[in-house]
């Protein structure tokens, strides 16, 4: 039986390791410009950690199931390691992207690395079902609410340090200190863990090992393909972006706008809470598809909308049914794959759409254009439901094991 130790350790570096991304997220691209980089480096920056994430990610996951998955855990905060001390001594610019493209850092305040994909995998290892996708919903909000907390904790504790005297610059390096503490108690809480996170063995493997993979080697490609539009289609409406419409289109500032992003944030928590009841009634892939495409179609409606508040009322209900396919993703990718391929697969389809979802703001010239008059919103609206429609055909009768 799975022990509740693991799952509460999962879980605890999980906060853990969300808590210090959110603190990143807002003091890394201070920090940058307090050294004076310019915005053009400072964007550079930003690229290369995510070009590295998803080539770690990658080149990890691929082995974890292998070689151990408390090993990778364990070992794979060293990077968190590096990155804080990395930022916090770092004086010149050609370390400073040295430090960003070998550590692990989360600009946009997401999960970075390859934690998420291993530890899917150990959630899943013995959890089958409606337990998995339960199991998943929470450890999501987990993530989401911590994550929030440390973006509020970075704003709280260079403010509290200069009224005791402490520069501005120096308060931001304590906060990349405290980063890297964050990962040695991550190393301490992975290995923690017992065998029980482990990967079943199968009885034989006859198909080749391709990057951690062997029968679901055609399974996981669809997915890539798959998930890549759906991630290419969400750049288009990150968080960012969309603030920046609300206050082009109806002249908005921060004050109103951040109750409204808090808004969408809890309502996006409620959404990971009802995916597993509606998944245990009509099944994983029926609660991603016939949740996800409505929620699209109201995401289109955003702009058309003549008033703030109608404006705001099509986001927030676009919120409620957004995330139920966050979940139900992870628990499907787990059942479609074999016990010991589970950890790659994850490792394998983030990677793709970390680098999806990385083009579509790349082009931010064209993409800040078409903000003005809200086409982005219709964009990815219409690219996530043709990704609905497609795994919805393409994977309506392939079985899956829920074990």
């Amino acid at each position: 039986m799975f022990t509740d130790r693991n799952r509460v350790l999962v879980f605890t570096a999980r906060g853990l390791r969300t808590f210090g991304f959110g603190l990143l997220s807002i003091v890394l691209p201070l920090y940058l410009k307090e050294l004076g980089l310019p915005a053009t480096l400072i964007g550079l920056v930003f690229s290369l950690t995510l070009v590295e994430d998803a080539l770690a990610t990658t080149a990890i996951t691929v082995f974890a199931d292998r070689f151990g998955r408390r090993l990778v855990l364990t070992l794979a905060p060293l990077l968190v390691v590096l990155a804080g001390v990395g930022f916090a001594t770092a004086q010149v610019p050609w370390l400073i992207i040295l430090v960003a493209v070998v550590g692990t850092i989360s600009p946009g305040g997401v999960e970075a690395g390859p934690f998420l994909a291993v530890e899917q995998a150990v959630l899943s290892e013995r959890a089958s079902g409606h337990k998995r996708t339960g199991l998943l919903a929470w450890y999501n909000v987990v993530g989401s609410l911590f994550a929030a907390l440390g973006a509020g904790a970075a704003g709280l504790i260079p403010h509290l340090l200069r009224h005791q005297g402490v520069t501005q610059l120096e308060s931001m390096r304590l906060v990349f200190w405290l980063y890297a503490a964050i990962g040695i108690a991550l190393m301490f809480v992975a290995a923690g863990m017992n065998r029980e996170v482990e990967a079943a063995k199968p009885a034989e493997v006859r198909e080749k090992v391709v990057m951690g993979l062997h029968r679901s080697k055609g399974i996981v490609a669809k997915l890539c393909l798959l998930f890549g539009v759906d991630a290419l289609a969400g750049g288009f409406i990150v968080q960012q972006l969309l603030v920046y419409w609300f206050s082009v289109r109806f002249n908005v500032g921060a004050g109103v706008l951040g109750p409204v992003f808090l808004g969408t944030n809890l309502l996006s928590a409620v959404s990971f809470l009802a995916a597993a009841p509606l998944a245990k009634r009509i099944g994983l892939l029926n609660t991603m598809v016939f949740t996800h495409l409505p929620s699209n179609i109201l995401l289109c409606f955003v702009p058309l909308m003549p008033t703030f508040h109608l404006a705001v009322a099509m986001l927030m209900l676009r919120h409620l049914l957004s995330q139920m396919d966050v979940p139900t993703r992870q628990a499907y990718t787990m059942a479609l794959v074999a016990p010991d391929e589970r950890s790659a697969a994850a490792g394998i389809t983030a990677s793709v759409r970390s680098v999806a979802q990385a083009v579509s703001p790349a082009m931010s010239g064209a993409v800040m254009a078409l903000a003005v008059f809200g086409w982005h919103f219709i964009i990815a609206g219409t690219l996530k439901s043709v990704y609905d429609v497609a795994i919805w055909l393409v994977f309506r009768k392939v079985e899956i094991n829920d074990g």
